[in-house]
């Protein structure tokens, strides 16, 4: 089953955000059971040939891969989807029209206007029937908007409608720094978007730093969570330099 197809069957999805390069910790993280990599295309450096190598390296392990691409990146849609990841996160999704234009960048007409082509990965370099894979892309790939400000939140009922749109996660980070005191509490902000996806039976998924925190973010909801890997690295490298007697 695709990731897509779990997700809409029930189940709950565990991952691990990666900053590119970093093959081997795709397959760590693929050889510990995670559900699915997301690769950041936004922070990190979004080589497209680093790109396709992670894309690979989990797809020998069958664990799915979502690359977060930068702020209205259209060609980087086209092309990770090309490369087999089966979506994309997109970051700072303000407004219905942005996020009508992240769909339409991710799928092939009718719902959107993606270059069609299946001489990639994700048509397994032109032996699949066209209108076969066209279907295929239709059915299995998830896309993802982030609401990350107050301007966002505010449009959250709007964003979530949106055809095509499978979820929203909410970049708590940006949030907080866009967040001003003529706005409602950071926390108050989260719940809305959160409660607006429970409505409107959309994906949810949330970003943590912890097991804890990620066993709270399951308890309150999300379909998915995914681990900072960096923050989390760091953070347990930080514990371990305690060691050290001076």
């Amino acid at each position: 089953m695709s990731l897509k197809a779990r997700l809409a069957a029930g189940e709950r999805a565990l991952g691990v955000l990666l900053r590119m390069p970093g093959e081997e910790l795709v397959e760590m993280v693929a050889v510990a059971g995670f559900d699915f990599v997301l690769v950041d295309g936004e922070h990190g450096p979004a080589d497209v040939v680093e790109l396709r190598r992670h894309i690979a390296a989990a797809e020998l392990y069958g664990v799915p891969v979502l690359v977060r691409v930068g702020s209205a990146e259209p060609a980087l849609v086209l092309r990770a989807i090309d490369a087999g990841a089966v979506g994309v996160v997109a970051p700072h999704v303000d407004t219905p029209e942005q996020a009508v234009a992240l769909v339409d960048s991710a799928h092939y007409p009718p719902l959107g206007h993606r270059g069609f082509a299946t001489y990639g990965r994700a048509g397994r370099f032109g032996l699949v029937d066209p209108r076969a894979h066209q279907e295929r892309m239709r059915v299995e790939t998830l896309v993802f908007g982030m609401i990350e400000s107050p301007a966002g939140v505010r449009e959250a009922e709007a964003i979530a409608a949106t055809e095509g749109l499978d979820g929203i996660m909410v970049g708590v980070a940006d949030l907080a720094a866009s967040t001003t005191a003529d706005d409602p509490p950071h926390p108050d902000q989260v719940r809305h978007v959160h409660q607006v996806l429970a409505d409107q039976d959309k994906l949810r998924m949330d970003i943590v730093n912890s097991l804890a925190a990620a066993e709270k973010s399951f308890a309150d909801g999300a379909q998915l969570v995914v681990y900072n890997l960096t923050a989390t690295v760091m953070a347990h490298l930080a514990e371990l330099r305690t060691a050290r007697l001076d």
